[in-house]
């Protein structure tokens, strides 16, 4: 059975408290990646930087650094799926050639320490 929120046209939206930011729309999926072009708006700008620092850090092999802009962006975005409902959690890369990659969960992960 396929997930209806994978299929391609479906859109996933990124918010900053109630202003969306960015709207992801799906254009496939790899389980557990789902890969969309995103289409950015006023207010997106201001998260960018980490976004870059994230791809860096990533293709730096910096884990350490990937993990401390993962949890900047979690604290300060919210991925909602298509019907509106906030994603408990969600490990997303917005690459500057306008596309994206995610993983999400559907239920919080416990809080370690």
């Amino acid at each position: 059975m396929t997930n209806a929120y994978l299929r391609t046209g479906s859109v996933w939206r990124l918010l900053h408290g109630e202003q969306e930011v960015a709207r992801l729309t799906v254009v496939g999926s790899d389980m557990p990646w789902v890969y969309a072009r995103v289409d950015d708006f006023p207010g997106f700008e201001e998260f960018r930087a980490l976004f870059v620092a994230q791809e860096r850090a990533i293709d730096d092999g910096d884990d350490v650094r990937a993990d401390d802009l993962y949890a900047q962006i979690r604290a300060a975005l919210t991925l909602s799926f298509p019907d509106g409902r906030p994603v408990p959690e969600f490990l997303l890369h917005v690459r500057l050639d306008g596309s994206a990659a995610w993983r999400w969960h559907g239920e919080a992960f416990a809080a370690v320490g």
